[in-house]
């Protein structure tokens, strides 16, 4: 392990308090409810989203301290913050209500193939066939879709709060595994796709049909365990009120399209995004509210992310490389919960003469973790931002997210190992 600059020791110790705070995050929504003279404060403090922003900051400040405002603006201006912002952007177009209506189309009309009741049929699609979209769409799109799907029919009714953590556990590992059908979708595979040479063939061949099995395993498995509860709940449909003309709904899954096929140009889908915010303030009949507040949280938590995540590479590439390829799969797996996957990956990425099987097992690792955390995964934030509301004091409990997601990793586990 490299010697640590001071910067560097007040990044780690920044990132370590970060990971506390967001395990604590319910404290401080509790105290914003029995101490209301600073609930502002309490509630700001609580907000998941908030939190690796929140630490940044203090990072910046401090090494604005230090070193000066040059020190401070180069490290800055180092990161690379194309991601938060294309989370933003696709967050915001996918939850709009053409695109919604398009893929609760979709679903009602595949649940109609689905042996199953209609209403557990919806369910099972939409904890497997969204996340599975997710490798076309792009993980972030395909969260929105299925968290905003779930926030609007199910999590709506009176459920139990273990429905809902599981399903969430579910939704998550399902989302972070059923990306790794394309090179382009899930941010862990993005960032070593290209200088691996990864195509879709061996993406599909070396990840793609194992995390399919385990995906409609884990949606079959919750759809089996909640039966009687699901058998309870009647999903409704859209009404002909609120139906989208077909035309608007093309323009909406075309700048979808722009946006994915831009990914890497925030140049260019950030001009797509603001084009299509005219086009929605145009046509507002057809639209509900942008959950632009939410996006913009969710891209403040992967910007903080960004930020503090540069800070760790002394510590964490070593022990990455002090792994064969089995190792490094279970480290990743549990490297991924305190750290986000992709940043595992970039890691990897920068080594040069690693073998197959190692690079095969540190990505299939990073997925397979992708769901234990709010911070495993970059979709992971959106799915708590939008469905949060629905939980007791509007908080997605760490631990209880945590030991819910276990049974679908290892599912995942068991996929990509005996497989």
């Amino acid at each position: 392990m490299t010697e640590a600059t001071p910067v560097q020791l007040v990044g780690a110790a920044l990132f370590g308090l970060a990971l506390i705070h967001t395990f604590s995050t319910k404290f401080f929504e509790h105290l914003a409810h029995t101490r209301p003279k600073h609930a502002g404060l309490w509630h700001l403090l609580g907000e998941v989203e908030v939190v690796f922003g929140f630490w940044a900051m203090v990072l910046v400040l401090f090494m604005l301290v230090t070193g000066g405002k040059q020190t401070a603006t180069d490290y800055l201006d180092s990161r690379n913050f194309t991601e938060p912002m294309f989370v933003f952007a696709i967050m915001v177009i996918a939850g709009t209500r053409p695109i919604l209506q398009f893929v609760a189309y979709a679903v009602h009309l595949i649940s109609g193939f689905v042996p199953l009741k209609r209403d557990m049929s919806i369910y099972f699609l939409t904890l497997s066939f969204v996340p599975l979209m997710g490798s076309f769409i792009t993980e972030p799109a395909a969260m929105t879709l299925a968290a905003l799907m779930l926030r609007d029919t199910l999590f709506s009714q009176a459920v139990s709060t273990k429905f809902k953590y599981v399903t969430l556990g579910v939704l998550f590992v399902n989302i972070s595994i059923g990306g790794t059908l394309t090179p382009f979708a899930a941010p862990p595979v993005l960032m070593v796709a290209s200088k691996w040479n990864w195509d879709i063939w061996f993406m599909i061949a070396n990840f793609g049909w194992k995390a399919g099995i385990a995906v409609l395993f884990n949606a079959a498995s919750a759809t089996l365990l909640f039966r009687r509860e699901l058998g309870n709940i009647k999903v409704q449909a859209a009404t002909k009120q609120d139906s989208v003309p077909f035309s608007v709904i093309v323009v909406h899954l075309l700048f979808l399209a722009g946006v994915v096929v831009f990914a890497h140009h925030p140049a260019v889908f950030m001009g797509l995004f603001l084009f299509f915010m005219g086009f929605s303030t145009a046509y507002q009949q057809y639209q509900d509210r942008l959950i632009l507040r939410e996006a913009l949280l969710v891209a403040f938590f992967l910007a903080g992310l960004v930020v503090l995540g540069g800070m760790q590479q002394w510590w964490l590439q070593p022990i990455l490389l002090s792994m064969d390829s089995t190792s490094v799969y279970f480290g990743a797996t549990l490297l991924t919960a305190i750290t986000d996957n992709a940043a595992l990956t970039y890691l990897g990425s920068l080594v040069e003469g690693l073998s197959h099987e190692f690079k095969v097992a540190l990505v299939a690792g990073a997925v397979t973790g992708g769901g234990l955390t709010v911070i495993a995964n970059a979709p992971n934030p959106a799915g708590v931002a939008i469905l949060r509301g629905n939980f007791e004091d509007m908080t997605v409990h760490p631990l209880g997210l945590l030991v819910a997601a276990i049974p679908p990793t290892l599912v995942a586990v068991l996929a990509f190992r005996l497989l």
